[in-house]
């Protein structure tokens, strides 16, 4: 075990000097070699086709094509009876893809909620434990931090090792904080390992860079270089991850039982809200999230996705397959690759290692507290996702299912400015005299199946929990999930047009070269005032008042733009409304969006054990953890 220190510059933050501290085990380099994306690899293990994954993907497609096609069919009847005008075309070519985009939405759903009301698909099972079998191989739980509360990471690293002291296998798992954070942060996160890594029962490693190279892949690719050599496996978490020690055990145990595999994705479970905001997302990933993971597992299979946090992946296969260059060219396109977790996964398939993703009962994260701390976060979203569009052409040997998860995650951020577009065209057209203001809009038929194909999701997971007595009962009942669902409902159509906007301004700042900052993300906020609200959501608020004119000059109905509208001009209302504690607790208190806490939330376990930690240094008592852990 060594530590050090020393003094560096960091030319990405100027001229502030940064120190370096480390306390690490022996180094065991691993090559992680660049990728050649222009060149195919070889001697690629020779797989089998599988007929029942592609009949599922087709089925899938065809699923989501049906709708659509009738939706196409209604619209070209409806308005191209005399021939389609440049209008026309203009306005069918945005619908059409809008409509097949829900569709898939749909479809995936609905075949998760088939699964799971069956209980047919075992990717679509809960991840639970096995019978004990012993561990071989060493795993290596990282945590990247960047400028992070580093007492919540502290308290939640103290769960995960305490969770492992109780599974057979735990001693094969270590801990290594890597830090990028800056200097000022660094000397607050070296303090506080000093003083607590002694108390831990296992070890936990720590490491600040001097200089932040490659952003979190570059933090991760440096440790596999230096130590990679020396793990067979990686559990990669983000700062506010937990997971259990058997479901660290269980992942372990199944990378040793399939050496085909590369990498194991969790579906982890939002937890840890205050505001209302943050209890309303929670709430709606919980009951909603489920379906639609099982029909994703069902159709991936083998060629899953990485989210970069909450999975495993096996070490050699990952420095074999995953280096990242630095693209050519200035960004959003060029430089580092943003949204690496997408792009490793891909890699792994291209190198024929094995993707899956698993639905997991302990595999947690947060959620950010506001509506304008999650836009921050879809930003960098969006700008990494924008930029795998090239590289869709520029990765030889790349799986044809990788590569279309890489297109619709890209396509994501344009079904905004596409729904924008299309609402413009709408009242467009009626003002110019293209067409009578009610002639381009959808038939009641049409606007039912919309409905269907957007809250049907919602309902399919409304009927999937009020079927079962215990999940009934982790949402309070079947009244307060229905209240709940019904408040959900109300406050998505409000907050629509808003991530609309948000991330058509987003999208179109990154394509004119504006970059993401990155920085520690905003995990607890309480309330937002109303005029900084005000003026950061302007443009929401402008458009709305300009909608709102078009529609009355072009006397088409209200009634169809209002819900848009209104959830426009009301942004900076809804933003300060839902970051609000006081109004999460008077929610929590009235069982709306209530969810099943785990077992170290309700027991208040992560407080306690980090006070433990600094009163003495040393290890609780045993505290039925694993019995919690067993009921959870």
């Amino acid at each position: 075990m060594t530590a050090t220190g020393g003094m560096h510059t960091d030319k990405g933050m100027g001229s502030t000097p940064m120190r370096a501290f480390e306390h690490l085990p022996v180094e065991r380099p691993l090559a992680m070699p660049a990728q050649d994306f222009s060149a195919k690899p070889r001697d690629l293990p020779h797989r089998p086709f599988n007929v029942d994954l592609w009949a599922r993907r087709i089925l899938v497609v065809l699923l989501a094509l049906l709708p659509a096609s009738m939706a196409a069919h209604e619209m070209r009847r409806s308005i191209g009876l005399d021939g389609i005008s440049a209008w026309e075309g203009v306005y069918l070519a945005l619908f059409i893809p809008l409509f097949a985009w829900i569709a898939f939405g749909f479809a995936t759903s609905l075949i998760g909620f088939l699964l799971l009301t069956m209980g047919k698909g075992q990717g679509a099972r809960p991840y639970r434990a096995r019978s004990a079998t012993p561990l071989r191989g060493r795993t290596a739980v990282l945590l990247p931090v960047c400028n992070e509360d580093f007492q919540g990471v502290l308290g939640r690293l103290s769960i995960m090792e305490r969770s492992l002291a109780q599974v057979m296998g735990g001693e094969r798992f270590e801990f290594f904080i890597l830090s990028d954070s800056n200097a000022g942060n660094g000397e607050i996160e070296r303090a506080a390992y000093v003083k607590m890594r002694k108390g831990f029962s296992r070890p936990v490693h720590y490491r600040r860079r001097a200089l932040n190279i490659g952003r979190k892949p570059g933090n991760i690719a440096e440790w596999v270089e230096r130590f990679g050599g020396a793990y067979d496996y990686m559990i990669v978490l983000d700062a506010d991850s937990v997971m259990s020690g058997q479901t660290m055990a269980r992942l372990a145990s199944d990378m040793e039982r399939h050496p085909h595999v590369g990498l194991i994705q969790t579906v982890p479970s939002i937890v840890g809200a205050s505001t209302f905001f943050a209890r309303w997302q929670q709430f709606a990933s919980r009951l909603f999230g489920p379906i639609s993971a099982a029909g994703m597992i069902w159709w991936a299979g083998s060629e899953g996705m990485f989210w970069g946090h909450n999975a495993i992946l096996r070490t050699k296969a990952f420095a074999q397959s995953c280096g990242l260059p630095e693209l050519p060219g200035r960004a959003p396109f060029g430089g580092h690759i943003m949204s690496h977790d997408m792009v490793e996964a891909a890699l792994l398939r291209r190198r024929g290692w094995d993707v899956h993703i698993v639905m997991a009962d302990d595999s947690f994260e947060e959620f950010p507290p506001s509506l304008p701390d999650l836009a921050t976060r879809d930003r960098r979203w969006c700008q990494g996702n924008i930029q795998h569009v090239p590289l869709l052409t520029k990765i030889r040997g790349m799986h044809p299912v990788s590569r279309f998860q890489l297109f619709v995650g890209a396509s994501a951020y344009c079904t905004s400015p596409l729904w924008l577009a299309l609402m413009l065209v709408v009242l467009g057209g009626a003002v110019a005299g293209v067409w009578p203001p009610s002639a381009i809009l959808p038939s009641g038929g049409l606007l039912a199946l919309t409905a269907v194909l957007l809250f049907g999701p919602k309902l399919l997971a409304l009927l999937w929990a009020l079927a079962d007595p215990a999940r009934r009962i982790g949402f309070g009942g079947g009244v307060r999930m229905m209240r709940g669902v019904i408040a959900d409902i109300a406050l998505s159509i409000l907050m629509a047009p808003v991530s609309m906007l948000t991330q058509t301004i987003n999208l179109f700042g990154i394509l004119m070269g504006r970059k993401s900052s990155w920085n520690g993300q905003t995990r607890d906020r309480d309330g937002m005032a109303m005029l900084p609200a005000i003026w950061l959501f302007k443009w929401h608020i402008l458009l709305g008042a300009g909608l709102t004119l078009l529609a009355v000059k072009s006397h088409t109905s209200l009634g169809w733009i209002m819900p848009v509208v209104a959830g426009l001009v009301l942004a900076p209302l809804l933003a300060a409304f839902t970051a609000r504690k006081d109004l999460g607790t008077k929610a929590a208190h009235s069982g709306l969006f209530q969810v099943a806490e785990p077992w170290w939330r309700t027991q208040n376990y992560q407080k306690t054990r980090y006070r433990q930690l600094q009163l003495d240094n040393a290890k609780p008592p045993f505290d039925g953890l694993s019995n919690a852990a067993n009921d959870s």
